[in-house]
């Protein structure tokens, strides 16, 4: 019984054995399709060592998964829209102007001059009170008041250092020169015929500096190309003419600000106004990029040496002092 069934277990278990090698193929063929399916996620190690490795497949969009929008600068776009609008840009303009260096000092000024009005009147007014209680004049009996005397006199004193060092906060505020202007000066609103001469004006302005300074560095030999007085009265000169050409150009946004609050039979008549002052700002403008082109002739002119370009230079310099003759008297 005990041999039967050992037998019994052998055949089971060769069985067993026999099923299992049958099946060793499709085992390999599993495990050929599992590797092929993991190597799309892990490069193989001959890839890694330089070979190109193969492009992933393409990602699938996730319906479930919003997709991201670009919102807009929104505050971009409102600063812009607001560049445009006459009111925001004449609102801007003058919040620039509130905080300039100058206007700053110059509010510190006005304030500290206040304080100390404000300081010497309190302070001679309790010198008086002390005065009169110490005398006895603010007693019906005629008798000294020592005490409120005393207060009094305190009193001064106290508002007597205020005043001292408010005087000397505003001597020290008067004795500290203007800051120079940071930027250009700000720009006419959107939409003022003023806006693009004034644009234009300061592109010529930074164009003249450059040249200017040009004219001013001296050569290999030591000399300069144009004479040091002739540069700085073409400076005196585009400067004068920028500030009258700038005060033009005020007067021109007054009178549309003036217009805008006209009735409409006179709007036409400023219309006229304004359209004649511009043809002027305009002329004046072309006598400034006048002046820039001389100068620019002239740096040309000295860039190719003094002896190949004596007459040229000669004659840049001249139109150059011609032409800021002109601008002066334009001014």
């Amino acid at each position: 019984m005990g041999q039967q069934g050992r037998r019994r277990d052998f055949s089971e278990l060769s069985a067993k054995l026999e099923k299992h090698i049958e099946k060793l193929p499709d085992y390999a063929v599993r495990a050929q399709e599992k590797l092929q399916k993991v190597q799309k996620y892990f490069p193989p190690a001959d890839q890694a060592g330089g070979k190109p490795a193969a492009a992933p497949p393409p990602r699938r969009p996730n319906p479930l998964q919003r997709p991201v929008v670009r919102r807009p600068d929104v505050t971009a776009s409102l600063t812009s829209m607001a560049n445009q609008v006459p009111v925001f840009a004449e609102a801007r303009a003058k919040w620039e102007r509130w905080n300039e260096p100058a206007a700053k000092l110059a509010r510190r000024k006005r304030r500290t001059s206040r304080a100390l009005t404000l300081w010497i009147l309190v302070t001679i007014l309790c010198g008086v009170l002390a005065v009169a209680a110490g005398m006895g004049w603010m007693s019906p009996a005629g008798v000294s008041m020592m005490p409120q005397a005393i207060v009094a006199f305190a009193a001064a004193v106290v508002f007597g250092t205020f005043s001292v060092r408010s005087g000397l906060k505003l001597r020290e505020l008067k004795r500290t020169p203007l800051p120079a202007v940071s930027g250009p000066p700000p720009l006419p609103p959107a939409g003022s015929a003023a806006r693009g001469p004034m644009e234009r004006l300061a592109e010529c302005e930074a164009s003249l500096i450059e040249l200017l300074r040009q004219l001013s560095v001296p050569s290999s030999v030591g000399t300069t190309p144009v004479s040091e007085l002739s540069v700085a009265d073409a400076r005196q000169t585009a400067t004068e003419a920028a500030a009258a050409l700038r005060g033009l150009a005020a007067r021109i946004q007054a009178i549309e600000r003036g217009r805008d609050s006209a009735p409409a039979r006179e709007q036409a008549a400023l219309d006229a106004a304004i359209g004649k002052l511009r043809e002027q700002l305009d002329d004046g403008l072309e006598g400034y990029r006048g002046l820039v082109a001389a100068a620019g002739h002239t740096v040309a002119a000295s860039s190719d040496g003094l002896v190949t370009s004596k007459q040229s230079l000669t004659d840049a310099t001249d139109r150059l002092a011609g032409l800021a003759m002109a601008l002066r008297e334009l001014s």
